[in-house]
């Protein structure tokens, strides 16, 4: 993915691509007064495309969207948080139908144009008169100016921190392209995908099912690649809008400029990945684990979604314990080919580890390393031309603290 082929725009936000707005307010689904309730609307029928959680339990929200996106194409994704609306039965399927009809009213959109997504407390009946209420009020709260942009982000959140977005140019035809992304997820959050809502808008004129095909390949590659605590969610959703008012010639892989744009699309998604991982519930560091030398890629990431999932490693990192036989212990269990004659493990710059003989370092250098807000590990198994990179945290007392009393 080379960075040469487009520009980061600083300050860019879901909004920024041609034809999009966006807005949320406060409706009563969280005891607090944080936003709860957002909408992303595009100005002219979007191109539209998603990935869903593997759980088999999913929520009543993937449903209703995945009838919306039948025909692929969007006009508007109205999502709360607060309530997951997840393992609700009839009536949930009901009430996110209701919030499909809702928002479509308002916008004088078709019911089939709009998707529905939800966040929040698994098991609990959405409380519609607050929903209702909310959607009557959104439509005056959409921008195309950056407040739309921060109140949709707000409005997404549950037990994160910090607001994930992402934005970058490229030029398609010499045209310039813009590709965005606004995510939220903390907790719950593994591989396929993790407990998370993420929603990426574009100006780009693609077809709806090579925009599908990309979104596979980026999310297998970024969202599919990060873990905080092992556990998949109900909810997990990626949609993508493309409003195709750029004015390129319609994008496919033969493109001449495809190269570009499928690296771009790739970096949102991973910026938008590597965030969700460093605001995991509790955290204190981002960990990155690279993986090279593997049989193959399949095999690369299955090691190092294990590394980084170790909640051993985890821990270690949080004490700034430079205990690379947690490292070890995690790559001999991840149930790839390895030979255990030949790997090398990296602490940042620090070898721990060469040809699976110990090797001498400072510890007291390890530490500080250890104690910096990002920790990467090195892995190189020198079995075959195989890598991956696998994004998470570390799990601190935090975590307990903040899910032992996720309800109350």
């Amino acid at each position: 993915m080379g960075k040469d082929n487009f520009n980061i725009i600083d300050g860019g936000s879901i909004i920024s691509p041609k034809g999009f707005s966006a807005g949320g307010v406060h409706c009563g689904l969280k005891k607090t007064e944080r936003y709860d309730i957002g909408a992303i609307v595009c100005e002219v029928v979007a191109t539209a495309a998603a990935v869903y959680t593997t759980s088999v339990f999913q929520a009543a929200p993937l449903k209703v969207t995945r009838e919306s996106l039948v025909d692929g194409k969007l006009k508007a994704v109205v999502v709360n948080s607060g309530n997951a609306n997840a393992c609700t039965g009839q009536q949930g399927e009901a009430d996110a139908y209701a919030m499909r009809a809702a928002m479509a009213k308002q916008l004088g959109v078709a019911e089939q144009d709009v998707a529905v997504a939800s966040t929040g407390v698994i098991g609990e009946l959405l409380k519609m008169d607050c929903v209702h209420a909310g959607i009557e009020v959104l439509p005056s709260r959409l921008s195309n100016e950056a407040v739309g942009a921060e109140d949709f982000s707000q409005a997404i959140l549950t037990t994160d921190l910090v607001k994930k977005e992402a934005c970058v140019s490229v030029l398609v035809d010499g045209k310039e392209v813009i590709i965005a992304g606004a995510a939220k997820g903390s907790g719950m959050i593994h591989p396929n995908m993790a407990t998370m809502l993420a929603f990426m808008t574009t100006d780009v004129h693609i077809d709806q099912d090579v925009l599908q095909q990309l979104m596979r390949q980026a999310t297998d590659l970024t969202f599919n690649m990060i873990t905080v605590d092992g556990d998949t969610s109900t909810n997990d959703m990626l949609i993508t809008m493309a409003s195709g008012l750029a004015g390129n010639e319609a994008m496919n892989s033969s493109h001449p400029d495809w190269s570009a744009f499928a690296d771009a699309f790739t970096y949102v998604c991973q910026k938008l990945a590597m965030a969700i991982a460093r605001d995991g519930e509790g955290a204190t560091r981002l960990v990155e684990v690279v993986v090279q030398g593997a049989v193959s890629d399949n095999s690369a990431r299955a090691i190092a979604k294990t590394i980084v999932g170790s909640s051993l490693v985890k821990t270690a990192i949080f004490g700034a314990d430079a205990n690379w036989g947690r490292i070890i212990a995690a790559i001999g269990r991840a149930g790839e080919p390895v030979n255990p004659e030949q790997v090398d493990i990296q602490l940042g710059h620090i070898t721990v580890l060469k040809g699976s003989r110990p090797v001498v370092f400072d510890e007291e250098e390890a530490l500080v390393y250890l104690k910096g807000d990002t920790v990467r590990i090195f892995v190189d198994l020198h079995g075959g031309a195989g890598q991956a990179t696998a994004w998470g945290c570390d799990l601190t007392y935090d975590y307990v603290r903040i899910n032992a009393a996720y309800r109350t």
